[in-house]
């Protein structure tokens, strides 16, 4: 395969993140388009997946934040940029984002970024390490919300020639599809998480970590406790702690504090992510801090499920209020109960209608395919 447009991806690690995914996604989209892909990282569960054909794999210890390390992984890739004449640079996170900086300054090559995630910053010195994801030739914001957020925090650092551009991040709608799933998959798994009872679920999916919202989502369910005087649900927390004990005893004691034992079930990973959302009747994402884009939201509405989440970040672009879920006000448990009593209380020809509008949403806007697409054909307009 030859072609002039030859694209290297850099991610320190890849597993299974938004971020993560869409560089997975890019990567083998560009050789279907006569191109050639190239992806550094340090590696990853995703790596196994990779197809070896047709993407050529590097490792460099691109996820540290070691100065000496990314001075190292610069001259590393300037070299790659050179055996292999690359043309476009595409960095994915801040510490890869400065030794990909240098690497085509030397080279004068084209550098693009993808601003992921509002980066936290307390100090001069960490606003300008974040800078480097507005340093590149093309820059790309995974949302409107993300994109207000560049142009709010990191206007002295654009510079005017430079091209700013929201590419929404998109989903496997094939892999998240409800009628791929069959009856027994999900009778299989319902057994292994030990439910057992004809009862609504209501699923929360996301890594255990505070911010995310999981004591908030607590709270939300002894009120609901509460305003039906019975327990008409089983709620599934999905994530792993990541090496957080502290949190998830903490999450573990409160529900045992508003008596909801047998009524929360606490697990630590779906190999079958669809599977997990095909299950459930309402999911939740109750982040109490802005999602860049929100991706149980989407992949929520893909799976035909009603979605109920923070009216903060990237989600309020995905949902469309009343029609493929519910905005719930941020950090207020009060809010989210009311939206959760709402979504219970909808009869099924309701529902389904909700999850069948959340799914065209999906299709329509947030597809791998469409985001595969656009980054493809402004890398093309880059080189042109």
């Amino acid at each position: 395969m030859s072609s002039n447009l030859k694209v290297l991806q850099v991610i320190p690690k890849l597993g299974y993140g938004g971020a993560e995914t869409g560089c997975y996604d890019i990567a083998h989209y560009l050789p279907e388009n006569n191109c050639e892909s190239f992806l550094v990282t340090s590696g990853g569960e995703l790596i196994k997946f990779i197809n070896k054909e047709k993407v050529k794999l590097i490792r460099l210890p691109v996820h540290s934040k070691n100065p000496l390390l990314i001075l190292f992984n610069a001259i590393a890739l300037i070299a790659i940029i050179i055996f292999h004449n690359i043309s476009i640079v595409h960095a994915r996170s801040r510490a890869p984002g400065w030794s990909c900086l240098l690497a085509t300054k030397i080279t004068r090559r084209k550098f693009v970024t993808t601003f992921h995630g509002t980066y936290n910053f307390n100090n001069k010195l960490k606003k300008f390490y974040n800078s480097i994801m507005v340093r590149s030739d093309l820059i790309i914001a995974g949302s409107n919300f993300i994109f207000s957020h560049i142009k709010e925090n990191y206007s002295e650092f654009l510079n005017v020639k430079k091209k700013l551009l929201v590419i929404f991040r998109g989903i496997n709608v094939d892999y998240f599809d409800a009628t791929t799933k069959i009856e027994i998959e999900e009778n299989k798994l319902l057994n292994s998480w030990e439910i057992n009872e004809n009862k609504k679920i209501i699923l929360m999916p996301g890594r255990l970590t505070t911010w995310k919202g999981q004591e908030l989502f607590l709270e939300a369910l002894n009120i609901v406790n509460t305003q039906l005087g019975y327990e008409a649900f089983y709620a599934v927390i999905l994530g792993s702690d990541q090496g957080r004990d502290l949190y998830k005893k903490k999450l573990i004691r409160l529900s045992e504090q508003f008596r909801m034992t047998k009524q929360v079930k606490f697990i630590d990973h779906c190999k079958d992510m669809a599977l997990a959302y095909k299950v459930a009747d309402i999911v939740i994402s109750a982040s109490i801090e802005p999602e860049a884009f929100g991706r149980v939201s989407v992949e929520a509405q893909s799976m035909e499920k009603i979605i109920i989440a923070s009216a903060i970040g990237g989600s309020n672009e995905t949902i469309k209020e009343g029609k493929t879920g519910y905005l719930f006000k941020s950090g207020d448990p009060k809010s989210l109960s009311e939206k959760i009593l709402k979504a219970l209380s909808l009869d099924e020809i309701a529902l389904k209608s909700m999850g069948v509008e959340g799914r065209k949403n999906i299709v329509h806007k947030f597809n791998v395919e469409k985001m595969c697409f656009s980054t493809y054909s402004e890398y093309k307009k880059l080189i042109n």
